[in-house]
C-alpha cells in the first residue's frame, strides 16, 4: 500500500510540474524529493523546510514552488517570448562549449543554467519482437515496480545577452560549439549544450532582452531590424 500511495504522489507531482514549474529543469529533483518525502511539509508548520532545502539543492530558488515551498512566480512571458525556432547544428564542439560555460563569463555576454535530465536507456535499445505476456494481479497484491535503465545527465545551456536575429543566434551558439540552438520570437537566443533533450529551455531567459519590450539599446542595433527578425516560411516550418 505505501507502494501504491508513492506511485499516487509521483503523479501528483508529475502533474504540477507540468502546470506550475519549468518541467525541463524541476522534473528530476522534484520527483526524487517526492520519493523521498523530503519536502512533505507546507509553510505553516515548516518541519521538513530544511530537509526540502537540502534535497533541492541549488534548483531549490526555481523549483521551491513545485512543491508549494515558496511562492508561485507569476507569469510575465508574452506571447512573442513562448513562440520559438530550433535547428540542430552539425559542426558542434561539446569541449569547446563545456569549457565556455563551466564558469559565468566575465563579460556577461551570456548567463550558462545546468540542470540534471533523466534518460529512459530501455526505451532507445533496439529489443527484438516478441509475444506479449499478459500477468494477472488482483488489487490486494502488491503492484510490481517497473523497472528502468535511466541515467541523469546534466544539461547546460547558455542564455545569450542581447537580443540579436536569427542568424546572428545560430553564429553565436555554433561559435561556442553548442549541439543546437532556441531563438525565440522576441529576439532571444539560447545556445543548447549536447546531454540536452528537447532543445534545452523552452522559455526566455535573456539578460538584456525583456520579452515584447522595446528599449533604447534595442533600437540602435541593427541586427534589431524588424526585416532581420527572420519571420518566413523557414521559421514557420521549424518554430516549436
Amino acid at each position: 500500500m505505501s507502494y501504491k500511495i508513492i506511485i499516487i504522489l509521483s503523479f501528483v507531482c508529475a502533474v504540477s510540474v507540468v502546470y506550475t514549474c519549468n518541467e525541463a529543469i524541476c522534473a528530476s529533483v522534484v520527483s526524487k524529493c517526492m520519493l523521498t518525502q523530503s519536502c512533505k511539509c507546507d509553510l505553516k508548520d515548516c518541519s521538513c523546510c530544511k530537509d526540502c532545502f537540502n534535497c533541492l539543492s541549488y534548483l531549490y530558488s526555481e523549483c521551491c514552488s513545485c512543491v508549494d515551498m515558496c511562492p508561485k512566480p507569476n507569469d510575465t512571458q508574452t506571447e512573442l517570448s513562448k513562440s520559438s525556432y530550433v535547428e540542430e547544428l552539425q559542426d558542434n564542439v561539446p569541449g569547446l562549449f563545456a569549457a565556455l560555460t563551466s564558469d559565468p563569463d566575465p563579460q556577461k555576454r551570456w548567463l550558462s543554467i545546468t540542470y540534471p535530465v533523466d534518460i529512459d536507456l530501455s526505451a532507445y535499445r533496439a529489443t527484438p519482437e516478441r509475444q506479449p505476456v499478459y500477468h494477472l494481479q488482483s488489487v490486494e497484491q502488491e503492484s510490481e515496480p517497473i523497472s528502468r535503465d535511466v541515467v541523469t545527465f546534466n544539461c547546460t545551456v547558455a542564455y545569450m545577452s542581447q537580443c540579436m536575429s536569427c542568424d546572428k543566434c545560430r553564429a553565436s551558439c555554433r561559435s561556442m560549439g553548442s549541439n543546437s540552438f532556441r531563438w525565440f520570437h522576441d529576439g532571444c537566443c539560447e545556445c543548447v549544450g549536447d546531454k540536452c533533450l528537447y532543445y534545452g529551455i523552452n522559455e526566455s531567459r535573456c539578460l538584456a532582452c525583456p520579452g515584447g519590450k522595446e528599449t533604447p539599446d534595442m533600437t540602435k542595433d541593427d541586427d534589431l531590424l524588424y526585416d532581420d527578425l527572420d519571420y518566413g516560411e523557414e521559421v514557420d516550418a521549424q518554430s516549436v
